[in-house]
């Protein structure tokens, strides 16, 4: 039995996920902390909407999606109720399993992951690390988890934060990307509707060919790089706008900010 606490946005996606990865209703309990919403997510999904407390009780992997800001709470509602070989997956920007190990008591393994909104077409990233008290068969149960809705990586837990600007937050820096070059097709005169599908294309085959290709991104860029031709001149631009330095700072910053969310 799978319990996911706290079935917001991601802690959905994950649900929706799970379910197409051939887990079945019954395995997956859920829980909400307003009524309509747990109604809501039995409607949608079939799976039934228990408290905290029996959630943790009675599954053999708790996943635990609220807010960073909110995990203290969850954890204290919890502690009394989480047997000894219970899982613990901690899905929150920032809360290390230090934190949560501190906050359960005892010595429960934790596993703390960082996964995106593309679980939602089963291309997720997701990023997993052991706590003090997990070992291999607990990393493997994480991997399982995750594993059927996109990719899995373990990384050290010194890491996590640097993940979660990266790639936790990274769909967003695509979506943005977007925004701007379909502006500029607008701008050249395309209709709008043109313009996004070229735009997502683009994006989608860029990206399956880094991907699969095994190649540096380097060398890709510069196989569309002629001399004196149409992409450098793009480029030149690019640079002298700084647009490298901006994502550098811009990704600091969203790793600077997961780590003041933990901090409350």
């Amino acid at each position: 039995m799978i319990a996911i606490l706290g079935t917001g946005k991601m802690g959905e996606a994950l649900l929706s996920g799970l379910l197409r990865a051939g887990f079945k209703p019954g395995d997956v309990l859920a829980t909400a902390r307003r009524p309509e919403r747990g109604q809501a997510l039995t409607e949608r999904y079939g799976v039934r909407v228990v408290s905290n407390a029996e959630a943790a009780k009675s599954a053999d992997t708790i996943i635990l999606t609220v807010k960073p800001q909110d995990m203290g709470r969850l954890l204290d509602e919890i502690a009394t109720h989480i047997p000894a070989d219970r899982l613990v997956v901690s899905a929150a920007a920032g809360i290390t399993t230090a934190f949560v190990e501190s906050r359960l008591g005892g010595e429960i393994p934790v596993v703390r992951v960082m996964s995106n909104t593309p679980v939602l077409v089963d291309e997720a990233m997701s990023v997993i690390s052991a706590g003090a008290h997990a070992g291999e068969e607990h990393l493997r149960r994480a991997e399982n988890l995750f594993s059927p809705v996109g990719k899995v990586l373990r990384i050290p837990e010194s890491q996590q934060d640097a993940a979660t600007a990266l790639s936790g937050s990274g769909p967003a820096y695509f979506f943005y990307l977007v925004e701007a070059m379909v502006d500029a097709g607008i701008l050249l005169g395309m209709p709008r509707a043109a313009a996004l599908d070229m735009v997502t294309q683009s994006i989608v085959g860029a990206a399956i060919m880094l991907r699969d290709s095994g190649e540096h991104p380097v060398i890709l860029r510069e196989a569309v790089t002629s001399p004196g031709g149409t992409t450098i001149a793009a480029i030149a631009e690019l640079e002298r706008h700084s647009v490298r330095a901006a994502f550098l700072a811009a990704i600091e910053a969203a790793r600077d900010r997961g780590r003041q969310l933990a901090e409350g």
